[in-house]
């Protein structure tokens, strides 16, 4: 089964389903699985160098008050999922598309899943500034990927332009907000669901692939 996760670095509710896509996996493994990590950009005219966290909450929910209540129900369902939002701790709203392309990046390597869970982590619970390259490279070493290599691709333009792009595709198909999970490429499900909801997708998915298998060995 092939399951292509659609997020943002910047989004709390992807890390929550993040966590809530790999309980539903833990409680009801029925094979292999292949899992891929799709940008989408939340904010894709931030400038690059991010801008003050509060002024951010202001414009978007229109008033702090406003903000602190969609934050304290994000900081429960995170705690529920095994999360410790520290959301007191972020001073800046970056530009997720560096992040993105260090999960890029860390693919090559078959690490872009524990590339995700460190930019979750440096982020929402530590208030790290993801945009900052510093921080990247940082997150990189951690992972134990090639330094110098991530250095000189950091410094260049590989895979803006394909981030960009794969957002743009994001919402011509209708996704506009995330996370969102796409299951063999032909059930789609938005938000942090509950494990079991995505557990019944996944059951959804097995039966109509052995549909088709059943289908094709039929005699004409």
């Amino acid at each position: 089964m092939h399951i292509n996760v659609i997020f943002d670095t910047v989004c709390p509710w992807c890390f929550i389903g993040k966590h809530r896509l790999a309980q539903a996996l833990k409680d009801n493994p029925q094979e292999p699985v292949e899992i891929s990590w799709q940008p989408f950009l939340l904010n894709p005219d931030m400038p690059f160098e991010g801008m003050d966290w509060r002024h951010y909450l202001a414009a978007k929910f229109g008033g702090e008050l406003r903000a602190e209540r969609v934050y304290a129900a994000i900081t429960e369902a995170g705690r529920q999922s095994g999360i410790e939002f520290d959301f007191n701790g972020i001073q800046r709203i970056p530009s997720s598309v560096d992040s993105h392309r260090l999960i890029r990046y860390a693919e090559r390597d078959g690490r872009a899943e524990d590339a995700v869970e460190r930019i979750f982590d440096e982020y929402f619970l530590r208030g790290q500034d993801i945009g900052n390259r510093s921080i990247l490279i940082q997150i990189a070493e951690g992972l134990g990927l090639d330094i110098d290599g991530f250095q000189d691709y950091l410094c260049g333009d590989k895979d803006i332009d394909d981030i960009r792009d794969q957002n743009a595709r994001a919402h011509r198909f209708g996704i506009s907000g995330v996370p969102a999970f796409v299951v063999d490429g032909q059930f789609t499900i938005s938000g942090a669901q509950e494990p079991a909801i995505l557990q019944r997708i996944f059951d959804v998915a097995i039966e109509r692939r052995q549909e088709i298998l059943e289908m094709g060995t039929q005699p004409v």
